[in-house]
């Protein structure tokens, strides 16, 4: 099957993309697309995160849930939107906390693409979403398919942070080898659970002290 993504990514995911439960769920979306339904992102932005970040660049994952379900905020990176859209709560508590550990301002708009460039893959678990429906794509496969990233990461990558926030992130870290590389887990970002141990995690710094530590080039946050 050819699947439109970064070579690097083609070439370790390639056993997956010839799977049945890839082939069911590319119908099943292109399904979706097709039926007159919104779905985000646009077809052209669902694997942004892989053709942002190839593989040998990856120094940090950042795992999100599904995409944003409202007008012209999914791009294919979590917890990202497009330039000029307003910042969701997630987003907005995310770069409070950079803020605040860090102590500059981050970047004055919501595209996080500059993060994805510098080695960060924003992972979402599910890459579509119906509009206004939460949700509505899980469930179709694509756990599967980022649960097969995370393993490719795992295998191919060592000295990678791993930020996993929330408890549906954190269940990623079963694939992941602690020894060789650092895992950070907290609370979620989202306005419910952001002050229950979000805020004062520390992960940007700490995930920039690691990368030093281990010879690579620290994030720009």
């Amino acid at each position: 099957m050819d699947v439109k993504i970064e070579q690097s990514w083609k070439d370790v995911l390639a056993s997956e993309f010839e799977k049945d439960y890839f082939k069911k769920l590319t119908d099943f979306v292109r399904g979706e697309y097709l039926s007159g339904k919104t779905i985000y992102p646009e077809p052209k932005n669902i694997f942004n995160a892989f053709n942002l970040c190839p593989l040998s660049d990856v120094k940090v994952v950042i795992i999100g849930q599904d995409p944003y379900h409202e007008p012209g905020q999914a791009h294919g990176l979590c917890f990202s939107v497009e330039s000029g859209v307003d910042f969701p709560p997630s987003l907005v508590n995310i770069y409070k906390e950079i803020e605040s550990d860090i102590g500059h301002k981050s970047i004055t708009n919501g595209d996080l693409s500059a993060w994805a460039r510098q080695g960060v893959l924003l992972l979402n678990s599910t890459l579509t979403v119906q509009a206004h429906i939460a949700a509505s794509h899980s469930g179709k496969g694509w756990e599967t398919f980022t649960d097969a990233v995370i393993r490719a990461v795992n295998d191919n990558r060592k000295n990678v942070v791993y930020m996993l926030w929330g408890s549906f992130a954190q269940k990623k870290a079963e694939f992941v080898d602690n020894q060789n590389n650092l895992i950070l887990k907290s609370a979620h970002p989202s306005p419910l659970s952001a002050y229950r141990g979000f805020f004062g995690n520390h992960h940007f710094s700490r995930a920039n002290e690691y990368l030093i530590q281990n010879g690579e080039k620290p994030i720009d946050w």
